[in-house]
């Protein structure tokens, strides 16, 4: 292999092993942090910009229930069972200075909103066929019923809080 080859392929395994070893803390903690950096524009400008931060949340598919078997049906129960995902909603952290009325120092107004927890199962959907189970007394033939069809709705579960708040100072 030559000299080049081995040197574009260890660039390659390092920053593959930098993303990964990036990656792992923020998919174990579930929410990544976003800063956005106004720090230049404080300085540019000679003035208190807002502090913004946010978190967003990373879903997590779960395993859904397989279908369930009843007896006198030729479906199962849950045809297309649904499909759980464990995720968070959004965090906001914002801090933003606001121009004192009766003085010459800065209040502030905060807003904090902290990733919150959300499960949800998808939709998912229950049919049965127009067929009855093989009856004994009709010499094994199935008899003729009304086809079933079902939607198994939507789930979402979740607790959603903040806090909204003015103080001296920045």
């Amino acid at each position: 292999m030559k000299p080049t080859t081995r040197g574009t392929l260890a660039a390659v395994v390092t920053g593959v092993a930098a993303t990964v070893g990036a990656a792992a803390p923020a998919a174990a903690a579930g929410t990544v942090p976003v800063p956005v950096p106004l720090g230049g524009v404080s300085t540019a400008l000679g003035m208190e910009v807002p502090r913004l931060g946010a978190e967003l949340p990373l879903p997590k598919p779960g395993a859904p229930d397989g279908p369930r078997y009843v007896t006198g049906r030729l479906l199962p129960d849950r045809t297309l069972p649904q499909l759980p995902v464990t995720s968070g909603l959004p965090g906001l952290d914002a801090r933003a200075p606001l121009p004192h009325p009766l003085g010459d120092g800065f209040d502030h107004l905060d807003v904090d909103a902290p990733a919150g927890d959300l499960r949800a199962l998808a939709p998912g959907l229950s049919l049965d066929a127009p067929l009855t189970a093989p009856d004994g007394s009709n010499f094994g033939l199935p008899g003729a019923k009304l086809p079933q069809a079902g939607v198994l709705a939507p789930v979402l579960q979740t607790v959603a809080g903040g806090n909204l708040g003015t103080g001296p100072g920045l």
